[in-house]
């Protein structure tokens, strides 16, 4: 079975790893979880991070077909709109993310956002199959971390999203709004009964302890072996207890503001204002009666 030829971008801001996967007898390729650079104490946005992308596609004389994105991301904001606009690309999300909307799109006011998911071009279906050339790609739904979450499999290659994190770092978190310990493991589990020399292409590495390198790729085996959360052996009671009280220590990460008002949308700000500007919301949560009544 012939395999994809991948390139992988490491965004350190982030902490996120952007690929550029292609088919190298047709040069038909996708880019998966693509980074748009932004200053959150600035608002300042940038694409140079996506244009490296499209500077690699050309180089490898590579026709996008598509934007894959894992899911909705909640610690960078996409790129997936400007790679379109500069490719012709299609936008594809797994269908999971009409839940994500449903729950997001009250607690920020999103009047504007297109229903069922329409901001995106595809909404993938559990164990749907899309070609890239002569590249068979299949869509898994993964969901715990989100709904919405996806991985994509090509051959012995799967994107896995933040469903898993390095071999030697664990898992994510599950105590996002429409997220669920058990349905993770579940999740993790399906990933794990895949063959064991199956490569496992990671959305983010943080440097596991006494690792002094940024690292992406594992395997079905090395997970199985290594990984401290879901290592053969560990049970899903198990994972759930872990996973449960891990996440009711973790902050917010420092994007999820502005990253889950984009990404929803398929990466499509919020229209100009009167004066050209465009303006992402922050919810103010006032935690007595007394800071409420501070804000009036």
């Amino acid at each position: 079975m012939a395999s994809a030829t991948i390139r992988a971008f490491f965004d350190e801001p982030t902490n996120t790893v952007s690929y550029l996967v292609w088919d190298p007898a047709t040069k038909r390729g996708a880019v998966v979880d693509p980074v748009l650079d932004w200053d959150n104490r600035s608002g300042d946005a940038d694409t140079a991070s996506a244009q490296a992308l499209l500077d690699a596609a050309k180089a490898e004389g590579v026709t996008l077909d598509w934007v894959l994105e894992t899911h909705v991301h909640a610690d960078h904001l996409t790129a997936a709109p400007w790679i379109k606009q500069h490719s012709g690309a299609r936008i594809g999300i797994g269908a999971g993310v009409k839940r994500v909307q449903t729950i997001f799109r009250p607690v920020f006011g999103l009047d504007d956002m297109a229903p069922e998911g329409g901001d995106f071009d595809h909404l993938f279906e559990d164990g749907e199959r899309f070609r890239l050339g002569t590249l068979a790609v299949e869509v898994l739904h993964v969901p715990g971390h989100t709904p919405a979450c996806a991985a994509y499999r090509i051959a012995d290659d799967v994107f896995v999203g933040d469903t898993l994190f390095m071999h030697d770092y664990g898992t994510a978190r599950a105590d996002f709004p429409g997220g669920d310990a058990r349905t993770l493991y579940r999740s993790i589990r399906r990933l794990l009964d895949l063959p064991p020399a199956t490569r496992l292409w990671m959305c983010h590495d943080y440097k596991a302890p006494g690792r002094d390198r940024f690292a992406w790729q594992s395997t079905v085996a090395e997970q199985r072996a290594h990984n401290p959360h879901v290592k053969d052996g560990q049970g899903e009671e198990d994972f759930v207890a872990f996973r449960t009280a891990r996440d009711a220590q973790l902050a917010a990460p420092a994007l999820l503001l502005p990253s889950i008002q984009v990404n929803i949308r398929a990466g499509r700000f919020p229209a100009a204002e009167a004066n050209g500007v465009r303006y992402l919301k922050i919810p103010v949560k006032p935690k007595s009666a007394e800071a409420a009544a501070g804000l009036s």
